[in-house]
């Protein structure tokens, strides 16, 4: 995850930066004016923006970010001191995810990124919940923000582009989710993966596997190539991904 920092006081910056890296996220840039964190912000890649309120310049943290979202939208985090009723209301304007008072602790922050990306995603993406208590899919969350994908892994989220997912694996009640660089292990079903990521080119090949159709490189009437390695096409899921193609 790219996170851009907006903070103007040098040492809190430097120290949020430095524990936001040791939880495994990734500073793409710290600004201390709103004019600078716009120019990255129209010019990067950001997944998620921490912002005091405070900062130097002629823009304060809450019209630098109306300015960011006007170009594009992404979860926004406050961290400031200010707590009074007028900044609070100027500050729900802009439809912050979270709003947390100076200083922070990493509990509350963790948390705060947390449900940042998750209600993001779900106003992007809305995707249908089963309404019971059993559903494995309510236990670990796989969220949807455009052409990406968060999962969560220990304590943070990991963001990989869905192009990038080569096959589903099902491995008891857990799915690994392998990537063209690393595999990831979510505890939910592959059915379950594929119900909440309704993606028309990850296609159900075999009860254990589904499989990217832009990553094939060739197939038979009994298995699937991609990536060097053989995955069996299922006699009962043949049909559904021969329909995948255009035959001329």
């Amino acid at each position: 995850m790219k996170i851009l920092i907006i903070e103007d006081e040098f040492i809190l910056a430097t120290d949020l930066r430095d524990t936001l890296e040791a939880e495994g996220y990734d500073v793409a840039f710290v600004a201390d004016n709103g004019p600078e964190a716009l120019e990255f912000y129209q010019k990067n890649e950001v997944d998620l923006v921490l912002c005091d309120i405070h900062i130097n310049g002629d823009w304060d943290g809450i019209e630098t970010v109306k300015r960011l979202i006007d170009f594009r939208q992404s979860p926004i985090i406050y961290l400031t001191a200010f707590t009074d009723a007028e900044t609070l209301e100027r500050a729900k304007e802009t439809y912050p995810a979270a709003y947390i008072p100076k200083p922070y602790h990493i509990v509350n922050l963790r948390m705060a990124i947390e449900m940042a990306i998750n209600n993001f995603a779900m106003r992007v993406h809305p995707m249908k919940m089963k309404d019971t208590k059993t559903d494995i899919a309510r236990k670990e969350a796989i969220l949807q923000v455009n052409e990406c994908i968060f999962i969560k892994q220990n304590y943070q989220f990991v963001k990989f582009r869905l192009d990038d997912i080569l096959y589903l694996e099902a491995e008891s009640m857990y799915t690994n989710i392998v990537t063209s660089q690393k595999k990831y292990v979510i505890r939910q079903t592959v059915g379950g993966v594929l119900e909440r990521l309704p993606i028309k080119h990850l296609v159900r090949i075999h009860r254990s596997y589904a499989v990217n159709i832009h990553r094939i490189e060739s197939f038979n009437e009994h298995e699937v190539i991609i990536n060097g390695q053989a995955f069996p096409l299922g006699r009962s899921f043949k049909d559904e991904f021969m329909r995948q193609f255009m035959f001329r």
